[in-house]
């Protein structure tokens, strides 16, 4: 998780939301980061967790990620929690909770809907309050 927190530095001194994100493989290792990109880039699916995906993919020749994990500082919106599905993640760990947004146990359980061929493990609240801190700081500059 303080490597995702690092991204999500990255990501507010870019002045984006303050979101970062890490693959790491079956075994541990880390495959891939990513940080909110969306002001940068002007696109609106340049999320963490996105980015992270895409990059690790490409590192493991692959789209499906089984085994690996997603580490992420703000717990994932639906559109991401979508693409975690969809690559066949294994586990999503994520420090804050989104009440307004999240889709992985707050609002929505998009990743533990019973409905879908594929549901990682959730593990939630990882160095919440220094995850909570940043977007706090974030915002209340804005």
């Amino acid at each position: 998780m303080r490597q995702a927190l690092d991204e999500a530095a990255q990501a507010a001194s870019a002045g984006d939301v303050p979101v970062g994100a890490v693959v790491l493989g079956p075994d541990g290792a880390l495959l891939a980061t990513g940080h909110n990109e969306r002001e940068a880039s002007h696109d609106p699916t340049a999320h963490a967790e996105v980015l992270a995906l895409r990059r690790a993919a490409a590192a493991l020749g692959s789209w499906r990620l089984t085994g690996c994990t997603l580490v992420v500082t703000l717990e994932p919106c639906t559109m991401c929690a979508g693409a975690l599905v969809q690559s066949r993640v294994a586990r999503v760990v994520y420090g804050a909770r989104d009440e307004k947004a999240g889709a992985a146990g707050s609002l929505w359980d998009v990743v533990r809907d019973r409905r879908l061929n594929h549901r990682p493990e959730v593990i939630h609240g990882v160095l919440e309050d220094l995850c909570a801190d940043l977007l706090t700081a974030f915002f209340r500059e804005r």
